[in-house]
């Protein structure tokens, strides 16, 4: 089983915290001449498929690396723009790494906020009064699971549908939490949390939930 990510937002819905813990690799490398048989564009400072799907390269697909060099954004390791790169047949044959593009921060931090207005929602459609808000999502590949505090922090997790055991966990998280960041003299509420005993605490259940499915009294 897996646990794919953990999230905390503050209660104006800001991500205060956020940790993958296992990211899914679907790439695929081709070596192509000239001249490309896919449609590529900018998209949110990376360069992604527009058309055209073949061999495991997808439509949405970002470039990776090129001749086994990572990219950076638009531009290859050398700076150079890609789109240009690869309008210049003398750079063929040329090796190119798709895959699904990573989120950056600033999409992560916009997700997590649009999170917190589906929750606010969710308890407003309530045809009864004092709704607990969305607690799961589901889709055929994973589930999202929250758990808010009374005092509003929502501790998300994205995790296999198989997984067992994530409300234990959510808890659990909730525990680390209280120990080792509010009772860290050095933070501050509803900022990012920032401690290495919240990393390390974090990221051992973490371990114990995809090996065990639970915690037991005492973990």
């Amino acid at each position: 089983m897996v646990i794919f990510s953990v999230y905390v937002v503050n209660k104006a819905g800001g991500l205060i915290y956020q940790y993958d813990n296992y990211v899914p690799r679907a790439e695929a490398e081709k070596t192509f001449s000239y001249p490309l048989d896919l449609v590529l564009k900018h998209h949110d400072e990376k360069v992604v498929v527009s058309y055209g799907q073949r061999d495991g390269i997808k439509v949405g697909h970002a470039v990776l690396s090129i001749n086994g060099a990572d990219v950076h954004g638009k531009n290859t390791a050398e700076g150079k723009d890609i789109l240009e790169y690869l309008k210049d047949s003398s750079n063929y044959p040329v090796s190119i790494r798709f895959g699904r593009a990573r989120l950056s921060s600033n999409e992560k931090l916009m997700l997590a906020s649009m999170f917190h207005s589906l929750f606010a929602i969710g308890s407003q459609l309530s045809p009864e009064v004092g709704s607990s808000g969305i607690e799961m999502l589901e889709t055929d590949v994973f589930k999202l699971h929250c758990y808010q505090t009374l005092t509003g922090i929502k501790f998300i997790v994205l995790a296999d549908p198989r997984q067992s055991g994530i409300d234990a966990l959510l808890r659990k998280i909730y525990e680390i939490y209280s120990d080792f960041a509010l009772k860290n003299p050095f933070y501050s509420l509803e900022m990012p949390i920032r401690c290495e005993l919240f990393d390390q605490n974090l990221k051992g259940s973490l371990e114990i939930a995809e090996k065990a499915g639970n915690f037991g009294a005492g973990s």
